[in-house]
């Protein structure tokens, strides 16, 4: 096949996930088709794939809300939870709370949270951040290019992608999410076992 990996195989989770998800800020449409039902589980607007069938994530940097840089590939080997918000979306208030609530159960777990802010100004989203009590480091990427760059439409935020500890995508959410939903899901990528190293 000619496609990029990560594309081409995110491109047909994300096709199914906006098709279920309702509760975003808006619609949005992803790309592309695929075999996406041979290789990964969807209920209620979740998509899950199992680890050999997960696409790798693209690169992830830039500079943070609070200042300074941030580059993905320092979480090599963590699993890494990526949530896409905007301080103008009430589905993204409605989630913050369980965001946080989520990240400080699992992140002595090996598993760290990332807000991706977008579309937003860097005042309106600190002031978002601290009346949340947001603890964990979010990008500030007012032209939402790490969304896109994971066909994330940014009208169709808020959205949650989890990464396993070999930086591949292992779950896509489209939707808002609740404590309840995600700390299973995120619980269930931690406890993956690491692959065999050479011998």
């Amino acid at each position: 096949m000619s496609r990029p990996r990560w594309s081409a195989g995110l491109g047909a989770l994300l096709v199914v996930a906006v098709t279920l998800a309702v509760s975003a800020c808006s619609g949005g449409g992803g790309g592309g088709g695929g075999d996406w039902k041979d290789d990964c589980a969807t209920t209620d607007g979740i998509v899950e794939c199992a680890p050999e069938h997960r696409p790798a994530a693209p690169p992830v940097s830039g500079e943070l809300l609070t200042g300074g840089a941030y580059d993905l590939a320092q979480e090599r080997g963590q699993v890494v939870v990526v949530n896409f918000w905007g301080s103008w979306c009430a589905p993204c208030r409605a989630e913050a709370d369980d965001l946080e609530a989520t990240y400080q159960a699992t992140k002595d777990r090996g598993v760290r949270f990332l807000g991706i802010n977008i579309q937003d100004g860097r005042d309106k989203a600190k002031a978002f951040e601290a009346a949340y009590k947001v603890s964990y480091p979010s990008l500030f990427d007012p032209p939402s290019r790490v969304a896109l760059a994971f066909d994330i439409p940014p009208n169709s935020i808020p959205a949650t992608i989890v990464l396993d500890r070999e930086n591949r995508i292992a779950v896509v959410i489209r939707a808002g999410i609740t404590r309840d939903r995600l700390e299973p899901i995120v619980s269930r990528v931690a406890d993956e076992k690491p692959p065999d190293g050479p011998n």
